[in-house]
């Protein structure tokens, strides 16, 4: 594959020139984050990416991980990666100084974990789980257990898992039975198997701090009886000293379609001690401080598949000769036009770059909300930001992943042949990808959480919270009249979309599995109308920017080439999520179960 170039560039674009972050960051007290500070992090960053990552992405792939009597070793060179990650201080760049971290904001560090998983998705595990690890002990651990466990985490010495599904049960964590029993000082000894386990064991760091749901004795049934409990691969004291070998052993790895070079475990607790974190039985209420950090990440996941795709299938296209132009020849010099001149290859291209683009920008825009929620002093600004956060979440999740799977398998058309060729890399973009619709809740989870938790949940106020900014900006730009069409657009996508909403509610009231059969495309609708106001901000900025004759004008020219492409093609896809929606669950329900397997 093409070298991968991390899109520093259009990330400090969106972050400075839409967003605004360096006031953001001001107002939030992060007075050393000046652009001159974020622009040299993200040199870095990106050499990081380009330089240590991208070069053993494929070998990650080829030679997997190998398990060997409750031991993994990771792949050539992930490990010395790993101990260049450490010694950068890239683990603590979010983190407070007073367990090593550096203080910086969330969002500067998120931004670049889109980069790291785009050089190389399967290392980029091992690291991104220990996030969500540090940020679910910091929230809801005692000061004991934060000195335990937060110091060598940050540093990176330490890594984290998250340990929710059992062989019996996937997303309904009701059914789970590992169990925790308590012991005279204080600890849990924990018994039970997980599975799929990202990164549960592995040779890059010292320890592995695995975040475990479990029932304590006598807990009620279902989700409201479980518990959270932390339990470390060694024993650890009050001061965050490593022990002996606790009772967890990894069992077996799995054999995956992707990410080959993330070791996805069984995880074994054989009366393994643990401590409680949180309150007994409300351990799926901490988990959630996980699971928000851990589904924005996949949905970088996404993003970042996209990207890399759209960086392999353009520089392809731009040399791969065959035919001839429609319009004539473009290339007297070679016995055939470079493919990029084929309409069907523009529309793949400019679909990925609309995609990574777009949801980049709707990426950035959430981990501003997620600033703001961490670092706002005002209360009233912290809880709009958290419940647009709310109804955000699980789109990011799902829309950036789906359309992952539609831009990578676009990059192998582009390749034709040779992108079905592994040498090409294009292939393993898709294999790897594939998984990110389904971890973390399937697609379908996160419908059904955005439309009957999210939507319904709140009888449409996180919906008219989130739709009021959207229109309130359209409005601002009326003098505009370059872009009126556009914002007419998604002015009109908001008022079906408001429809589409009362319409679902008042069938689901007669039949609850009209949720169900719309949520998905709703979803998917709501995901395209508000890629589609990130498009409308970003080629505003983008005209202002050529009328200012400032920064390089061939980039915001792409920008307003790729807006308008976006508008034309790709938000024209609602129709048919109109029209799934509104035939109702009846297509879906209707079939008795035994036809299923009539041939």
């Amino acid at each position: 594959m093409q070298n991968y170039k991390a899109p520093k560039t259009d990330t400090l674009f969106v972050m400075n020139e839409v967003f605004n972050f360096e006031a953001h960051y001001q107002r939030l007290g992060f007075t050393d984050a000046t652009p001159d500070l974020v622009d040299a992090i993200y040199a870095e960053a990106a050499k990081f990416a380009e330089e240590v990552l991208a070069p053993i992405n494929a070998i990650g792939d080829q030679e997997g991980c190998q398990w060997h009597d409750g031991e993994v070793t990771t792949p050539t060179g992930f490990k010395e990666a790993y101990a260049k990650y450490v010694e950068g201080g890239w683990p603590s760049m979010a983190h407070p100084e007073q367990y090593g971290g550096q203080a910086l904001p969330y969002s500067l560090a998120s931004a670049m974990a889109e980069w790291f998983s785009g050089a190389n998705h399967s290392w980029a595990m091992y690291p991104g789980l220990s996030q969500g690890c540090i940020d679910t002990i910091k929230a809801h651990g005692s000061d004991v257990q934060k000195e335990m466990f937060l110091h060598n985490l940050v540093a990176g010495t330490w890594t984290g898992t998250m340990c929710l599904t059992e062989p019996h049960c996937g997303s309904d964590l009701g059914m789970l039975k590992c169990k925790a029993e308590p012991n005279d000082d204080g600890t849990y000894k924990l018994t039970g198997t997980k599975i799929f386990i990202s990164a549960g064991e592995h040779d890059l760091s010292e320890n592995i701090v695995h975040i475990v749901l479990a029932r304590l004795p006598g807990a009620p049934e279902g989700t409201r009886g479980i518990s959270l409990f932390v339990v470390p691969k060694y024993h650890v004291d009050a001061q965050g000293n490593k022990g002996e070998r606790n009772t967890v052993k990894c069992g077996s790895i799995e054999h995956k379609m992707g990410i080959k070079g993330s070791a996805t475990c069984v995880i074994n607790f054989d009366e393994a001690t643990g401590v409680l974190i949180g309150e007994p039985n409300r351990g799926l209420n901490c988990m959630f401080t996980f699971m928000n950090i851990a589904r924005i990440g996949t949905g970088l996941e996404g993003l970042s598949a996209s990207e890399a795709s759209f960086q392999g299938a353009l520089a392809y296209a731009k040399d791969r000769l065959q035919f001839r132009a429609l319009t004539g020849k473009q290339n007297s010099e070679g016995p055939a036009d470079p493919i990029i001149v084929h309409p069907d290859v523009r529309r793949m291209l400019l679909t990925q770059k609309a995609f990574a683009e777009g949801n980049r920008a709707l990426a950035i825009y959430c981990m501003q909300l997620v600033d703001e929620t961490l670092y706002g002093t005002d209360a009233e600004t912290k809880q709009l930001a958290d419940n647009k956060l709310s109804l955000l979440t699980p789109i990011v999740k799902a829309f950036l992943t789906e359309t992952a799977l539609e831009s990578t398998s676009h990059g192998m058309q582009v390749y034709g042949g040779h992108g079905y060729i592994a040498e090409w890399g294009m292939e393993q973009l898709a294999r790897d990808t594939r998984i990110c619709t389904m971890y973390e809740g399937t697609t379908g989870i996160q419908a059904m959480d955005l439309l009957a938790r999210k939507i319904m949940g709140s009888k449409g106020e996180l919906l008219n919270i989130v739709q009021t900014e959207i229109l309130n900006y359209c409005h601002r730009i009326r003098d505009q009249q370059q872009f009126n069409a556009m914002a007419n657009a998604i002015q009109s996508h908001c008022d079906e979309w408001q429809q589409l909403t009362a319409e679902i509610g008042k069938s689901a009231q007669q039949n609850p599995n009209e949720l169900g059969a719309a949520s998905v495309d709703y979803l998917m609708y709501s995901g395209y109308v508000l890629v589609g106001y990130m498009w409308l901000q970003m080629a505003v900025v983008a005209q202002q920017k050529l009328d200012a004759g400032e920064g390089n004008p061939a980039f915001y020219q792409a920008k307003l080439h790729t807006a308008q492409f976006y508008f034309d093609r790709i938000l024209t896809r609602t129709r048919a999520h109109v029209s799934s929606i509104r035939s109702g669950a009846d297509n879906l329900m209707s079939m008795p179960e035994a036809l299923f397997n009539v041939s």
